[in-house]
């Protein structure tokens, strides 16, 4: 200190000020450099705390590199039918969503059994799912399943069709719910319904045999295309299917639709709804799509996020229009509650159609 005390009485005051106004901005200027240094020490280390927050809590999206390959969607039946024709069309509007081919494949057996299990014993990677409806809940009141919604992890809703419907040939005594009852009353089993065994439709029969007191003669014909096949060639009476995928039949003249089981009439369908001719039943199918059980739910996510844009395209919308279906893209939550409600209502069903 003496030292520097002496070599400040040797230098000129001018020079004095001018060394101690270069330490005041040096100082400042370390200062700042500190102040500069915690900064970007400090905007290094939160996105590496935010990551590492993410990153346990297995919800960081950007993360996830998915679809970038091929999606397979499980049709538990053949071609040709309405559960077919509905996914082969939001097959075609998903890909444009998720940016890779969606591809429909056909594994029928076991009243849809056989497809939904395959799916269900999948890799759960997402790229593998099941396109199906209410039958999954009936194939397990028939004990043909012994897994049901719970098995699997809901991606949602796509759809709903509210025309299921009783169709019959133009030229049958059977133009009217009445006509059938009618016939039915005085000659029980006289008159012969085709459904899919196990399925929807056999379901519908059975409501309609409950609400009248009436019995069918109930024949397992198949898939919906192979009722066609069966009606046409005079092989049944009257046949369970969707009205949607029969209309250019009912256009031309061939079949007729005694009835159809929607809560409210619906333009364009040609017949009257059950409840308008006094029986109290309806039903509404609504189309999922499911993937594997311990599917990421973030992969869950994007399918549903997905599902949901489709369900909102105004030409997707347009060509489900044309069999009468409307979009009714729902939350896997919801889509899940949607399904367990119907199979309490199911269950009520479970003696009949273990009866037949």
């Amino acid at each position: 200190m003496e030292k520097h005390r002496k070599i400040e009485e040797a230098m000129p005051a001018g020079a004095v000020k001018r060394r101690n106004k270069e330490y005041d901005m040096v100082k400042r200027s370390l200062k700042s450099l500190s102040l500069v240094m915690i900064l970007l020490l400090v905007a290094m280390f939160i996105p590496l705390y935010a990551n590492g927050q993410e990153e346990s809590s297995g919800s960081a999206d950007s993360d996830l590199k998915w679809p970038v390959k091929p999606i397979q969607l499980v049709v538990p039946s053949s071609a040709g039918g309405d559960t077919d024709w509905n996914c082969r069309l939001t097959a075609k509007y998903l890909q444009k969503e998720l940016g890779v081919p969606v591809l429909t494949v056909n594994i029928k057996g076991g009243g849809g059994t056989v497809g939904s299990k395959e799916v269900m014993n999948a890799e759960p990677n997402g790229y593998y799912g099941l396109y199906f409806h209410n039958s999954m809940i009936i194939a397990k009141l028939l004990g043909l399943a012994d897994f049901g919604i719970v098995d699997f992890a809901m991606a949602g809703v796509t759809s709903m069709d509210p025309t299921n419907a009783f169709i019959a040939s133009a030229d049958s005594p059977y133009q009217t719910l009445d006509d059938i009852i009618a016939q039915l009353k005085k000659e029980p089993g006289s008159v012969s319904y085709a459904a899919t065994v196990g399925a929807f439709t056999h379901l519908h029969m059975l409501a309609f045999e409950r609400a009248t007191g009436t019995k069918f003669n109930l024949v397992d014909a198949g898939n919906a295309a192979d009722k066609i096949v069966a009606l046409k060639g005079g092989q049944i009476d009257v046949m369970g299917n969707s009205y949607g995928l029969v209309t250019q039949y009912i256009d031309n003249g061939d079949f007729v639709c005694p009835g159809y089981m929607a809560e409210e009439p619906i333009p364009g369908v040609k017949a009257k709804t059950f409840k308008e001719q006094g029986i109290d039943v309806s039903f509404n199918k609504f189309y999922f799509i499911a993937l594997p059980k311990d599917t990421d739910p973030r992969i869950v996510k994007i399918f549903n996020d997905a599902i949901k844009r489709v369900g909102e395209n105004p030409d997707y919308i347009k060509e489900l229009a044309t069999h009468y279906n409307i979009p009714s893209p729902m939350t896997p939550e919801a889509s899940r509650q949607l399904y367990l409600d119907t199979e309490k209502y199911y269950e009520t069903f479970k003696d009949e159609i273990k009866g037949n």
